[in-house]
């Protein structure tokens, strides 16, 4: 249930209303803008009478919420959601652009690409410490070490990092030390870590799983923001179909979808969701297109030896290429790069 004030009406009429619905044993969630003030109430409120809130004559109308999810809802804020990292955001006008090696491999593999990505205009370094995968046999990254050169890599140019935390064992480690944490769609409800890293005060970057609903993807968001959290990010990251050449399907749709459901801002990874280096930049750029709010994008000095998805990384040339392309198309959908 949301509540519409009135415009204009007085902080302490607003402050009995929210008082009474929290006796009732609802929290509230509040939402300003420059002519409206919502309340948004989350939990049971069989016991509140419609009709008593409708006859205080500051309220202006009630929403009843039909989905299941209330914080990520767009009812309960309206206004779009800009999470502020650093000295870089994610959401708003200007794009957000990920970009990095899968995993970290050695130090002078980090800051290279860091130093060459930045240059090009990346507004963040994502790569990989804790690595999941699909054979227990395969490279299962530098961990702690891998941490250790991100940061490194953040010293030398200043761009905040963004890695995937895999276990709730580190949170306190990711907390001291990352600047964004990913949650990989293989642990998008895994709802233990939902909510520890929902206990956090850090932004975290929630990847849909490989056959996750839109619906499903949003409920794992409220499972970090009921917590506390509010500075979630989600990523279209591609959803496992019956189709086998690409390495997922690309759900272009889900973007214009989740941004009329929600006002959490979305990005796209187009390197998992092809899985192969040539429609990397295709799909970015439909993807700005669709009005997604950046990117995350897999880029390799040297893929051909890359320890973990080289077929999908593009190198740094062809990643300043790809920028200059998505400065125009970016302009033409009022945004900026």
């Amino acid at each position: 249930m949301v509540i519409v004030m009135r415009p204009n009406t007085q902080k302490k009429e607003i402050e009995k209303i929210r008082r009474k619905m929290e006796s009732l044993g609802c929290s509230i969630h509040a939402s300003q803008g420059e002519s409206f003030y919502l309340l948004g109430l989350v939990g049971d409120t069989s016991k509140i009478d419609p009709d008593q809130i409708k006859a205080n004559r500051n309220v202006e109308k009630l929403i009843f919420v039909q989905e299941p999810y209330k914080k990520v809802n767009r009812l309960f804020q309206p206004l779009d959601s800009v999470i502020s990292v650093r000295d870089q955001s994610v959401g708003g006008k200007k794009l957000a652009i990920m970009a990095g090696p899968c995993s970290v491999e050695s130090e002078e593999q980090i800051i290279t690409i860091a130093e060459q990505i930045k240059e090009s205009g990346a507004s963040f370094l994502r790569g990989g410490a804790f690595k999941p995968r699909t054979s227990p046999y395969s490279f299962q990254g530098l961990k702690e070490d891998g941490l250790e050169l991100l940061k490194l890599a953040r010293e030398k140019t200043g761009l905040p990092i963004v890695t995937e935390l895999m276990s709730a064992e580190y949170v306190e480690k990711f907390v001291e030390d990352v600047d964004v944490i990913q949650i990989g769609a293989r642990n998008m409800q895994n709802f233990d870590l939902l909510k520890e890293v929902g206990k956090t005060n850090i932004p975290i970057l929630l990847k849909r799983g490989m056959s996750a609903t839109i619906e499903e993807l949003l409920m794992a968001a409220e499972y970090i923001m009921s917590e506390g959290n509010e500075k979630v990010i989600l990523c279209e990251r591609g959803v496992r179909t019956f189709e086998q050449y690409t390495r997922n399907t690309l759900d272009l749709s889900a973007i214009p979808v989740i941004k009329k459901l929600s006002h959490l801002p979305v990005i796209v990874d187009p390197s998992h969701a092809g899985g192969l280096w040539w429609l990397v930049e295709p799909l970015a750029k439909a993807a700005i297109a669709v009005g997604a709010d950046g990117l995350m994008i897999e880029v390799h000095n040297d893929p051909a030896n890359a320890k973990c998805d080289g077929q999908q990384s593009i190198t740094p040339e062809r990643f300043k290429s790809l920028m200059d392309t998505l400065k125009a198309i970016a302009n033409i959908e009022n945004r900026e790069l």
